[in-house]
């Protein structure tokens, strides 16, 4: 019975979660429409929806592990995250809301070209493909669990399928509308889980359990005894690569600057950027102590004599020691968060195909009516490939989180990289941005495979400062050999007009 009641929750999640989508979502009228809500969504909305798009089940499933095994180190990046954001608010921003863009990518197509424009969004789409890939199979982990109590050994795609199925149910119809706002119903969802989760394991652990939590230091937030090259949580790595790394993910990732560009103003979209930074250090904090409570719960018993894996021991305690509707409720609030990424990365892939590469490219020019019915086709094709891709990733066993920011970080390096050449070096040209693009990718990706301080990898937050240095330098040094030429001028962009 209790098994029955949980699906039933998760079953009754799924169809509220379309009909509510579809509701919300208006009538979309024009591509622009669908892409940006033309430019109308408040600001607060729009905040939380970048909150949900960037933590998504990543954080769910995989931070409580991280702190389960570890600390609050979760919250020390935060602190990187707001830097970083902050930056993003003064440089970046300015760019986009002055072009009146769709596409982040669109600045660099008018600063150096279409080449550059094509290259650093066909970066994002492989990368978005890559990192959701691993967010889907995040959000398929305690779906699997569940239904093996009835017995069913349901493959991981097909799971995927399911969920990617129900997200393009209201994407494909309402666009970044429906997006921003069942993102804020998601959110509220996954976070009202993670307290209830707190107060269940504050009854269980009492005052001893926080007791023992605290004397083995897992309230710990800032770490300055880690390595600084080759762990992702010490001091320095966490500030500078944190600030660095959320520089490319909000300032040159088209998934959260679609966001941002929906919002009325350039002053609303710096205050949606800034307080994102500040709702992800509380979600951080939340799940930390999801996971110092779990820790505390099972007497601080390693994760391997409990048979589980990092990404495994939250969702375990969820289906097997919640009361019964409250399990149910909780991977609802799993589910919640995969769908709210996957709904964000969809229409960004949408939104980066037809802007960046069949408008600068193809030289398309179709009437709105027929570019909105080509955005929708384009988002059911990428939820396709989503679909196959998240299977690449149903064989690894490192904790999810720190492989989807591994992945993104391989390729930030060089699209923030093309950003600031863009904006430090004048006489940089189409020639010199898309030669050190490609030098950048290729230096980072050895640096992935090559590079080990003391027989361990490079922390991932250091590959995007590591890719802005190499375009910097690249880019610069080819700019002083090559003569000065006038500024590419701008292309007409028929995505953007309303």
């Amino acid at each position: 019975m209790h098994d029955v009641v949980n699906l039933a929750v998760i079953v009754a999640y799924l169809v509220a979660i379309a009909v509510i989508g579809l509701r919300l979502s208006g009538r979309q009228r024009s591509a622009t429409d669908y892409f940006t809500g033309e430019r109308s969504l408040p600001w607060w909305a729009v905040m939380f929806s970048i909150v949900a798009t960037e933590t998504s089940t990543l954080t769910v499933i995989s931070v409580p592990g991280v702190a389960y095994g570890g600390s609050f180190s979760y919250v020390e990046l935060a602190v990187g995250y707001l830097v970083g954001r902050i930056l993003v608010a003064f440089v970046l921003l300015p760019l986009y809301f002055r072009g009146g863009f769709v596409s982040a990518y669109q600045y660099l197509g008018e600063r150096f070209g279409r080449h550059t424009q094509g290259l650093a969004s066909l970066t994002f789409l492989v990368t978005r493909l890559l990192a959701e890939g691993v967010r889907l199979l995040a959000g398929a982990i305690p779906i699997k669990l569940l239904l093996a109590e009835f017995g069913l050994d349901v493959n991981y795609f097909v799971i995927v399928l399911a969920i990617t199925a129900v997200t393009v149910a209201y994407t494909y119809v309402g666009g970044i509308k429906a997006v921003v706002w069942t993102d804020l119903l998601q959110m509220g969802l996954y976070l009202a889980g993670a307290v209830i989760c707190i107060v269940v394991l504050s009854v269980q652990v009492g005052g001893a359990g926080w007791a023992a939590a605290w004397d083995a230091g897992k309230f710990t937030v800032f770490d300055f005894d880690k390595p600084i090259l080759t762990s992702p949580y010490a001091f320095v790595t966490a500030i500078v690569g944190g600030a660095l790394l959320t520089m490319g993910s909000h300032g040159s990732d088209q998934l959260i600057a679609q966001r941002v560009l929906s919002c009325r103003s350039l002053s609303d979209g710096r205050k949606a950027m800034i307080g994102s930074a500040v709702a992800i250090g509380v979600q951080f904090a939340l799940f930390s102590l999801v996971g110092a409570l779990l820790w505390a719960r099972n007497g601080g018993a390693p994760l391997a004599s409990l048979g589980l894996t990092s990404d495994q021991v939250f969702g375990e305690f969820i289906l097997r020691d919640l009361p019964m509707g409250l399990s149910g409720l909780l991977v609802a609030g799993i589910l919640a968060a995969t769908m709210g990424s996957l709904s964000s990365a969809l229409n960004s892939l949408s939104t980066s195909t037809l802007a960046d590469l069949v408008g600068s490219w193809g030289r398309w020019r179709p009437d709105e009516a027929t570019m909105l019915r080509v955005a929708r086709w384009m988002t059911g094709v990428w939820a396709l490939m989503m679909v196959g891709f998240a299977s690449l990733f149903t064989t690894t066993s490192d904790p999810v989180v720190e492989l989807g920011l591994s992945i993104a970080s391989y390729t930030y390096g060089a699209l923030l990289g093309a950003f600031l050449l863009g904006l430090l070096v004048p006489r940089a040209d189409g020639v010199a941005s898309f030669v050190a693009f490609v030098a950048t990718l290729l230096g980072t990706g050895w640096a992935a495979l090559g590079i080990s301080v003391g027989g361990s990898s490079l922390a991932f937050p250091w590959f995007v400062p590591l890719g802005v240095v190499i375009t910097l330098v690249v880019g610069g040094l080819i700019s002083l050999v090559r003569p000065r030429r006038e500024p590419v001028a701008p292309e007409p962009e028929p995505v953007a007009s309303a």
